[in-house]
């Protein structure tokens, strides 16, 4: 069962891969910084696939993807924020989390090899922040990425808090821990389903022009 959800994910993200791509190139609609932040995402968790079933640690890669994902989210909200200040706000934000990580990684550069929790709670409670102020921008303004917004706050709330339970009850059983990662590939699929609802509320409708 959960291989099923892992799959099932990857299946998802693919389909949403391929309809925004679609929605970018042939309609000019989608957003470049999501859909780049797709095809990451894809590329990413392929990687991590292929290391895993050659036994091979994988973990350098979840911190690539990690700051990976930070960077395309917050210039994908930057790129749809219409005042200058909160677009300062992200770029700033992304600077000072992108030095404060360099500086532990100076510090202890094994932590770039490890599951590294610091850097998933800074991380996503940066991307989080930037989707609560687009949430508030759309109290006067359309409801762009509407969707999007809630599966990112969603998605990534969750999953950190998962991850530092996981993390604090290390003594706990394998099985307790195990249940830890199944909530998160079931998350990670209801995540790219709002993803794909997004496409199909507001951009499916450009296919048939």
């Amino acid at each position: 069962m959960f291989d099923f959800f892992i799959y099932l994910g990857y299946f998802v993200l693919t389909i949403d891969l391929i309809l925004y791509t679609y929605s970018f190139f042939r309609k000019k609609k989608a957003n470049v910084f999501f859909v780049s932040y797709l095809a990451f995402s894809f590329v990413m968790q392929f990687s991590m696939e292929v290391m895993y079933h050659l036994r091979m640690n994988n973990l350098f890669l979840v911190n690539i993807f990690i700051i990976g994902q930070m960077i395309l989210l917050g210039l994908f909200y930057k790129s749809i924020f219409n005042l200058k200040r909160q677009k300062n706000f992200v770029l700033i934000s992304i600077v000072v989390a992108l030095l404060i990580l360099a500086v532990q990684f100076i510090i202890d550069w094994n932590q770039f090899l490890r599951f590294n929790l610091f850097e998933i709670t800074l991380t996503s409670l940066l991307v989080v922040i930037f989707a609560l102020i687009h949430f508030y921008n759309m109290l006067t303004e359309s409801k762009e990425y509407y969707y999007i917004s809630i599966a990112v706050v969603f998605y990534l709330l969750t999953s950190t808090v998962l991850f530092l339970i996981g993390n604090l009850t290390h003594n706990l059983s394998k099985e307790f821990k195990f249940l830890s990662w199944q909530l998160n590939s079931i998350l990670l699929v209801m995540y790219y389903g709002f993803i794909l609802y997004d496409w199909k509320k507001n951009l499916s409708k450009d296919v048939a022009n």
